[in-house]
């Protein structure tokens, strides 16, 4: 159950910031409020992860996925143009993520 909420928070984070993008520094309304409520969601969400999974795991899955997430629907979605050196961090960002969780499995055993 914690690694679906996992899934829930970095989806959460991605909105938040992709309404960051659209909320034109605070100054329109609704993707304002879509992207508070949204960060506001997945800081409860993976607080509550947190009681479940090490934060040696939880936060780098949360904070690595969000922003491979956020980079794939710039290019994407928003027409932002996919670099060799961007496509290079992006999967640095990605390979991270499971090396530090191949490691903590080890060591808790999760």
């Amino acid at each position: 159950m914690a690694w679906i909420l996992l899934g829930f928070a970095v989806a959460f984070e991605i909105t938040g910031a992709l309404g960051l993008r659209f909320s034109a520094g605070f100054t329109r309304g609704l993707p304002t409020l879509v992207a508070l409520a949204a960060f506001g969601a997945a800081l409860v969400i993976v607080a509550r992860v947190m009681r479940a999974l090490p934060v040696s795991i939880a936060y780098p899955v949360w904070a690595g996925g969000g922003t491979a997430g956020v980079a794939l629907l710039g290019i994407a979605w928003l027409g932002e143009p996919l670099t060799l050196v961007k496509a290079a961090g992006i999967a640095l960002v990605l390979v991270g993520v499971v090396l530090i969780n191949r490691v903590a499995e080890k060591a808790c055993g999760c």
